[in-house]
């Protein structure tokens, strides 16, 4: 195991303090209920309105300078539309299955998302997507594992190292939990990286 090893007892002092401190996790339970919607087309909102209900919240420092408007959620089709097929295949995996025949295709994936989303708003977004499959990060999560960010559509190697490691702790914890670990896993992680590193509420 690497050293971002992280435990269930992390994870569980981790949920306790995230619901404790953080409120928009609504946000997120509401997007992505919406976004699974969206795909089923059992409701009016498209895919990208229903991924801007976590993207104006979660990643609202990156709309203080642009704007989500039409323009915007066009891109945002644009992105959709071009890597639907990949998408579709993400959505149905874990991360736990990510092999290294993967890994061209979800770089070049991200690193064209991130040129309309940015290297944080593009995470997010494609967790909403396959969340089982993408994980979230951070500037200051992506610094803590050493994968300091670049300039938007240079970082697809990054978040494939991510990738790989958040893979390695999900099997890792899988292997090492004598009862079975309930929910997203990928989202459990994500709340301790963020109550550890985004927050500082663990030490």
């Amino acid at each position: 195991m690497n050293k971002f090893g992280v435990s269930a007892t992390d994870l569980k002092n981790a949920r306790i303090v995230f619901e404790k401190r953080e409120p928009r996790d609504l946000f997120y339970r509401a997007a992505t209920e919406l976004v699974g919607l969206a795909l089923r087309r059992s409701t009016s909102l498209t895919v990208a309105e229903s991924l801007a209900v976590l993207l104006q919240t979660w990643n609202k420092a990156r709309y203080q300078y642009k704007k989500f408007d039409a323009t915007h959620f066009a891109e945002i089709e644009a992105l959709l539309r071009q890597h639907r097929s990949e998408l579709s295949r993400c959505r149905r995996k874990t991360i736990e299955r990510l092999k290294p025949a993967d890994a061209s295709a979800i770089v070049n994936m991200f690193e064209s998302f991130e040129t309309v989303l940015g290297p944080v708003g593009s995470a997010k977004a494609l967790h909403l997507l396959a969340p089982r499959f993408f994980p979230i990060w951070d500037r200051k999560i992506a610094g803590k594992y050493g994968l300091q960010l670049g300039k938007a559509g240079s970082n697809g190697d990054r978040y494939w190292r991510f990738m790989v490691i958040s893979g390695q702790q999900c099997r890792h914890l899988r292997s090492r939990s004598r009862s079975r670990l309930r929910g997203n896993l990928l989202k459990s992680i994500d709340e301790y990286n963020y109550c550890k590193y985004t927050k500082g509420w663990l030490t």
